[in-house]
């Protein structure tokens, strides 16, 4: 059962019946780290050494509004597998000029693609994790290349027992394989892995691979005045404000 503003904060103690993943799966960009205040921060500083002034959070979100189409062009056998590190700096090429940023060289236009490495976790993010995996093993399930994500979990301090990245299987999300595969990895069946995510296609993806779901809401991922999307009551076995809410529910002490 979804949790909803109206309802008590449900437990696993406080509710025997519910059933109870083995282990906890967490999309990371926009769930755990705030890419547009990363990326914003860091493009604003780039164009301040050039000279160049912009809307930088407009910036932000042109950048990441190529990721997803990248990807589909993978998935659709139009590029060969080409991780996330790759299709950035493609994206990156292609809006710089939008922007003002057409000046960047070589050097410079690699230090702002690795923007995505260095992105700085939500509030609640390790703090919440911290406790979570008290009960669950913890994990990355991201479209995020191994490397990124090794770096991203050293510079914002990210408790991962493990990293498991879209990388491993040769297909991104939603692909089945990236949800079974995860699920195969951690030796769980996938009813027993629920995905933490902000994103309902996410999780919508997962479910209809046999996966559990938390939806885990950011209202600030693309910057201020962020519209959340739409979830229907009841679509999603938990929704959370924060990771320390979803460890409220999961009778996590």
């Amino acid at each position: 059962m979804t949790t909803s503003a109206a309802a008590p904060t449900r437990s696993f103690s406080s509710v025997p019946d519910l059933r109870r993943p083995r282990a906890l799966a967490f999309d990371v960009f926009g769930t755990v780290v705030d890419w547009h205040g990363g990326v914003s921060r860091e493009a604003a500083d780039m164009a301040l050494r050039h000279g160049v002034s912009g809307d930088w959070s407009l910036f932000a979100r042109d950048w990441r509004a190529g990721y997803p189409l990248a990807m589909d062009r993978v998935r659709r056998g139009e590029l060969p597998w080409t991780h996330i590190d790759t299709l950035h700096r493609m994206i990156l090429d292609g809006v710089v000029g939008r922007h003002g940023l057409a000046v960047l060289g070589e050097a410079d236009r690699h230090q702002l693609n690795h923007a995505w490495h260095r992105l700085p976790a939500w509030p609640d993010a390790v703090a919440g994790l911290t406790r979570l995996k008290r009960d669950f093993p913890v994990t990355t399930l991201s479209n995020g290349n191994f490397s990124l994500l090794v770096d991203m979990a050293r510079n914002a301090g990210l408790p991962w027992d493990a990293i498991v990245s879209a990388e491993l299987f040769g297909h991104y999300k939603p692909d089945p394989e990236t949800y079974l595969g995860c699920a195969r990895l951690l030796d769980v069946a996938p009813g027993e892995l629920m995905l933490v995510a902000s994103h309902p296609s996410d999780l919508r993806a997962a479910r209809s691979n046999g996966l559990m779901t938390a939806y885990v809401k950011r209202p600030f991922e693309e910057g201020p005045g962020t519209v959340l999307p739409h979830v229907d009551a009841g679509e999603f076995d938990f929704v959370a404000d924060d990771f320390l809410h979803l460890a409220d529910q999961l009778g996590v002490e």
